[in-house]
């Protein structure tokens, strides 16, 4: 989940988001490395008793737990007098409103609200405005664990605070957002607090005792643009502990490089968005439109955990948005990582990877199919391919089940009786030019569980350029690589053929070291390519690619 920053010049705030699920839906790894700033013993919330409330006088009954209470919140800024300029969040992690969160804020300087007993989270955004400055100053104070049993006064003085002093190292970038993020869990109820600001002046500290171990998790993210890029820069944390002040200046080898290739869609032109952001979040992020043809680079922190990548594009004009995701990758420091969009051969994708999503499964006496047949030539998955018309077949021991029409490529779902029988399941794709079909057999019989059909897919890597052609009359050699069962099972046979009359006639291509040679014809012609395999337990697949891709003038760019 993205979390769009506002424009104003201040800090943007959220309003608390408050679960009672105790289980968080991505576990973040504690980074043990020092905060890089003094914690100074003055960064704890002062807690004041009132008068004589926190004892009961003689024969005054002691107040219970499901009692309310008093709490004082005196608000200094920077220069240590009463300011109106804040947002304070009180969440309640027990009580009667655990769950819940109430927001108090431009009120007078100290403001006092009555709550009921109680575990709470407390965050208050103290906003300064410096003389000669355009942009706000922002101190975030962070108290994770508030106990009230009793009346009593907080002061929340801006000026415990300490820096966040987070860039990257490169000169050509220029700051645009940073979200700073708290989430503390207390007994199955989860809060989580966040600051996100246009300024470079943020400055952070944690308020009150410590919380239970690692009940507190803590993150920043930064972001930078830069000429065709962005600066991904984020540091998470786990603990006892908000964060008191923050300095990273990472060098050029702590960063990893990811690089996103845009090409074009059937419908010629347009712009891909990229959308990159840490897959632990909430993170504002920052998207980087990358024009059709060329290249946008991201320069991120491995250590802030796995990334998403989500690319959208318009696979034609008044069309809805087609996205692809990139979810859950890691990367290391001083790698460069390659991503290609939209660009030939498109065909069928089966994830062989452990844990990832089947694609094909039978439960009971369903047949459920969800194969991407149109996959882009890195095997990313579209969620609205450009297609004009789409089948599925499906036989059993050679008689016809049913043939579903015009659905999404790949995805149908057939009831069939429980023996166990011989089947053949065709799925084809009409394109703007050219053409998808696959066609496996296997046997199967009904499953008290969701079990895999054993379907596989063979992958055509050919080297084209970003508009998705290759040079005329030229020879070149195209990776083969088999995915899905036979990736697992192995492969017993594969053969391989091209044409270059759209399947008119075919050409035997020898598989050799995972590839195949291929001679292209004339500019403005297209090689066709088939590829017939049987796995190891006998299982078979036919795929067929009709005007794969397209040639150019030998001279064209790249």
């Amino acid at each position: 989940m993205n979390v769009s920053s506002k424009h104003s010049p201040s800090s943007v705030p959220s309003v608390p988001s408050v679960s009672s699920a105790s289980a968080p839906t991505a576990t973040r790894r504690s980074l043990l490395r020092g905060l890089g700033v003094a914690t100074a013993a003055g960064a704890a919330a002062v807690c004041l008793p009132v008068g004589a409330a926190h004892a009961a006088p003689a024969g005054r009954p002691t107040r219970r737990a499901s009692d309310t209470y008093t709490l004082t919140l005196v608000h200094l800024g920077r220069d240590g007098r009463p300011t109106t300029d804040y947002r304070t969040l009180l969440t309640a992690l027990s009580g009667p409103d655990a769950g819940s969160g109430r927001q108090v804020k431009e009120l007078p300087g100290t403001v006092t609200v009555q709550v009921p007993a109680g575990r709470y989270m407390l965050d208050s955004t103290i906003g300064t405005r410096p003389v000669g400055e355009e942009n706000w100053g922002n101190d975030w104070l962070v108290q994770p664990r508030l106990d009230v049993d009793r009346d009593m006064t907080l002061v929340l003085d801006a000026r415990v605070a300490r820096p966040v002093d987070i860039r990257p190292p490169v000169a050509d970038a220029g700051f645009e957002q940073a979200g700073a993020f708290a989430k503390v869990t207390y007994e199955g109820v989860t809060g989580l607090a966040n600051l996100m600001t246009r300024s470079l002046d943020l400055r952070t500290a944690h308020l009150g005792p410590a919380a239970e171990r690692g009940a507190v998790e803590t993150w920043v993210d930064s972001y930078w643009s830069r000429p065709g890029g962005v600066c991904a820069l984020g540091y998470a944390f786990r603990g006892e502990r908000a964060l008191t002040g923050l300095v990273r200046h990472p060098a050029p080898g702590d960063l990893a490089t990811l690089v996103v290739r845009a090409g074009a869609p059937a419908s010629g032109g347009g712009t891909g968005l990229v959308d990159f952001s840490p897959s632990a979040g909430p993170s504002p992020a920052l998207a980087l439109a990358v024009p059709s043809g060329s290249t946008g680079t991201f320069l991120l922190t491995p250590e802030r955990g796995t990334w998403d990548l989500v690319y959208g594009a318009h696979s034609e004009p008044e069309g809805p948005a087609n996205d692809y995701f990139v979810l859950g990758r890691s990367f290391t420091p001083g790698s460069t990582t390659v991503h290609t969009f939209d660009t030939p051969v498109f065909g069928p994708a089966v994830d062989s990877s452990p844990g990832a999503r089947p694609v094909a499964q039978r439960t009971g006496d369903t047949l459920d199919l969800t194969v991407p047949l149109l996959a882009d030539g890195d095997g990313h998955a579209p969620s609205s391919p450009l297609f004009t018309a789409s089948t599925v077949t499906l036989h059993r021991d050679g008689k016809l089940v049913a043939t579903r029409r015009g659905e999404k490529p790949g995805h149908a779902s057939f009831t069939v009786p429980a023996g166990r029988a011989a089947y053949r399941l065709t799925a084809s794709a009409t394109r703007s030019r050219g053409s998808v079909t696959a066609a496996w057999t296997f046997t199967s019989a009904a499953t008290a569980t969701a079990t895999d059909l054993p379907l596989s897919a063979v992958r055509f890597r050919p080297d084209l350029a970003l508009d998705g052609t290759a040079p005329a009359h030229t020879t070149s050699r195209v990776a083969v690589t088999a995915e899905g069962a036979a990736r697992r099972s192995g492969v017993r046979s594969l053969t391989v053929s091209v044409s270059t009359d759209r399947g008119a006639t075919w050409t035997r291509a020898a598989v050799t070291g995972g590839r195949i040679t291929v001679t292209t014809p004339g500019p403005g012609q297209a090689v066709s390519l088939r590829a017939e395999l049987t796995d190891a337990h006998g299982n078979t697949l036919t795929q067929t690619h009709i005007d794969a891709y397209v040639t150019r003038a030998a001279t064209g760019a790249r």
